[in-house]
């Protein structure tokens, strides 16, 4: 009796002390911890999933029956209750003050609130207990109960890591929680009393607990709504479940998608703390098509190669915006961190002369003026810097770009200045720091490649050239929305105009002669498309290069050999602290820019403008002054005049109408680039990719 009187004057203080406590306003931080999505450029498809395993839904989404096996399982008089069960609260006040363990009798506003609300907890005290339960009453009575049951089936822990009812369907089910069936909810349902226990039971291909946990839920549905369910225990099946999930998020291609996303996110203010625990939905700028291509093109012709230690990397950047379409780092993140196609800076070779040519444009100087041919050239603080081959004393700037002529583009350079070449190349995406170092070291050997870029440069800095002169920044995020689809980051959106459209134009003019009569000759995509871009080779070949573009489209390849560090005195293999191998760059032996690198990026393009509308590159403007560094050659001599070429021995390039230099210095068109048929112009052996400077001291040449 005395008990009694105890108990129930615990309880009356409870009902007056109520009255003065409000409902908390502040979550508990882990009950709305959840990952975020990061999704390619459609929205929908995932690329990964970071953080918590809770993705919060609205109570709209979740189905009636899902919520009907809770409350049989939980809570059975949840609609109808105050938020509390009197019984069950006595119940558990007299364990918690007598010292027995402290029973059941929690309801699911009780539970909800145990585990969402800030300053209750799941300690075992009579301070927690009362409190639980004032916050319960008010919340009952201040909030609807489709609200309670949102908060709670949000907030449980399910196991297999899922946190919240949503994270549980996806863990278990492989579906979302709008398409659990009747069976897979009263599932769920029963396993939350031990998650962890019937995880370990499961996973020992004991189903008996769980089991007997789904034939308690089915039975109880009947009992709460016997006109809905009361034939379910005899002909519910327990559900199948979906294999454990072991996928490695970062796994593969997906972790350099990852990392770059969380490195662009985080220079714009959200940390990676924050995109593991706030539920962001991040759309990024990747093509799921073109990002499957990427690595198919490139692993297919390094199978071909044959060699384990060259690589090769692949950015594809949309010229007309910066965003970067696809790229290729390497076959698994969690073998290789390094994610090549951002991080790993190599000599551009004779794929950094557009930027020369760019600066001898805007200075105002035509492309048909005449340059030094004729090499080695010594320049201040330069070695001396040769050809592959003899191309005269004079070459036309067109011809020079074609066959990638040294000494043609280390002069223009000197006439320009490197300052102005530096200006555009970092104004056209190249990082300030490569450029500076690469003029420190090697002067004038800059303007032939003697600085760092990587695939992602190159191929958004050939996008001025593709767009007007136009430059956006590259990056990899289009869209960055809260889980209540409120929208907390917009696509960067900067841009500038680095060259005039007329200076684009005769550029790109100069760039299509590299595949149509160039070092990269005979190179073409479906249909006819227009074409333009520049091969890159370096002495001993230590690194490969093709740069091109449609109007549409800017991608780059490069490539790269790297052996495994010896110890001289031991013979082994040298590592880092960590543990991981360290390398050195070797040739590529006879893998050129016209080579390997050319193929892989026609076989990417080809794919990625497949029914893509065919766009023609503004006619090229011939702008500008002629400004010769060397002496013009004499004509040669011709016979009867002629109306110029026809429109076949001009390459079918429309702007060669009424141009009779258009082919090249031979203007009776039969030798476009007046090589007379010489075997070092040939495609494969990429005539200007390799220089005759002092190969030992400094690696960079043409190309």
């Amino acid at each position: 009796m005395g008990c009694t009187v105890l108990v129930a004057g615990l309880f009356g203080m409870i009902m007056v002390a109520y009255a003065n406590t409000p409902l908390p306003t502040q979550p508990q931080q882990q009950a709305i911890e959840q990952g975020s999505i990061i999704y390619y450029r459609d929205g929908k498809t995932e690329i990964a999933r970071l953080g918590t395993k809770r993705e919060i839904v609205p109570i709209s989404k979740i189905p009636r029956h899902v919520q009907d096996a809770f409350i049989a399982v939980e809570n059975r008089t949840f609609r109808t209750d105050p938020g509390i069960s009197v019984s069950g609260t006595l119940r558990a006040v007299w364990s918690t003050v007598s010292g027995q363990q402290v029973q059941g009798g929690s309801t699911i506003t009780q539970e909800m609130a145990r585990g969402y609300y800030d300053g209750l907890s799941q300690e075992r005290t009579l301070k927690r207990k009362i409190m639980e339960i004032f916050v319960s009453i008010r919340a009952g009575k201040e909030m609807s109960k489709d609200e309670i049951m949102a908060i709670y089936l949000n907030t449980i822990y399910f196991g297999r890591g899922a946190n919240g009812i949503q994270a549980a369907a996806q863990a278990y089910f492989d579906r979302d929680v709008d398409e659990l069936t009747v069976a897979q909810g009263a599932y769920l349902a029963g396993r939350i009393q031990s998650p962890d226990a019937f995880d370990k039971a499961e996973a020992g291909r004991n189903w008996a607990p769980t089991r007997e946990r789904f034939d308690y839920a089915v039975r109880g549905m009947a009992i709460v709504d016997p006109a809905k369910y009361g034939q379910l225990a005899t002909t519910a099946k327990f559900p199948k479940l979906a294999p454990l999930d072991k996928k490695e998020t970062l796994k593969g291609v997906n972790g350099y998608m990852v990392d770059i996303v969380q490195r662009e996110l985080e220079k714009r203010g959200i940390s990676r703390e924050r995109l593991r625990k706030e539920g962001y939905r991040v759309t990024t700028t990747f093509d799921r098509k073109l990002m499957a291509a990427a690595k198919k093109t490139v692993e297919s012709n390094l199978a071909a190669v044959g060699d384990r230690n060259i690589h090769a990397n692949l950015a594809a950047v949309d010229p007309r915006n910066g965003q970067v379409l696809a790229f290729y780092s390497g076959h698994d993140y969690l073998k290789s961190f390094t994610n090549n196609a951002f991080d790993a800076g190599k000599q551009a070779a004779s794929a950094f002369k557009p930027y020369v040519l760019a600066a001898w444009l805007e200075k105002g100087y035509s492309l048909r003026s005449y340059v030094s041919g004729d090499g080695p050239v010594t320049l201040p603080g330069t070695k001396p810097i040769g050809n592959s081959h003899d191309v005269g004393a004079a070459v036309q700037i067109d011809r020079a770009t074609a066959e990638s002529v040294n000494t043609a583009f280390a002069t223009m350079a000197q006439e320009v200045g490197l300052e102005e070449v530096a200006r555009i190349a970092e104004a056209a995406g190249i990082d300030e720091d490569d450029l500076e170092q690469a003029i420190e070291q090697h002067a004038y050997g800059m303007s032939i490649g003697a600085g760092l870029v990587t695939p992602v440069e190159q191929a958004t800095g050939y996008g001025i050239f593709a767009n007007g002169g136009v430059h956006h920044d590259a990056h990899v995020v289009l869209a960055v929305k809260a889980y209540t689809g409120r929208t907390v980051m917009k696509e960067a959106g900067k841009s500038a105009t680095v060259i005039s459209p007329d200076t684009a134009a005769d550029a790109t003019y100069a760039m299509q002669q590299v595949v149509r009569y160039g070092t990269a000759r005979g190179t073409t995509l479906p249909g006819g498309r227009p074409i333009a871009g520049k091969t890159g080779t370096n002495n001993e070949n230590k690194e490969a290069w093709f740069v091109g573009y449609t109007p549409q489209l800017s991608s780059a390849v490069g490539m790269y050999k790297e052996v495994p560090r010896i110890d001289p005195k031991t013979r082994k293999v040298i590592k880092d602290a960590n543990g991981h191998t360290l390398r050195r760059e070797v040739s590529l032996g006879d893998i050129q820019g016209a080579g390997t690198p050319t193929k892989i990026w026609r076989d990417f393009m080809t794919i990625a403008m497949a029914n893509k509308p065919v766009e023609p590159f503004p006619a090229p403007a011939f702008g500008g002054e002629t400004h010769d560094l060397v002496r013009k050659p004499t004509p040669k001599p011709t016979g009867e005049p002629s109306e110029g070429p026809s429109e076949e021995e001009a390459g079918a390039d429309p702007a060669c109408a009424g141009d009779p230099a258009c082919a090249g210095p031979d203007e009776s068109g039969d030798d476009p680039l007046g090589d007379a048929g010489d075997e070092t112009a040939d495609d494969g052996g990429d005539p200007g990719d390799s220089t005759t400077i002092d190969e030992g001291t400094q690696p960079f040449g043409g190309g």
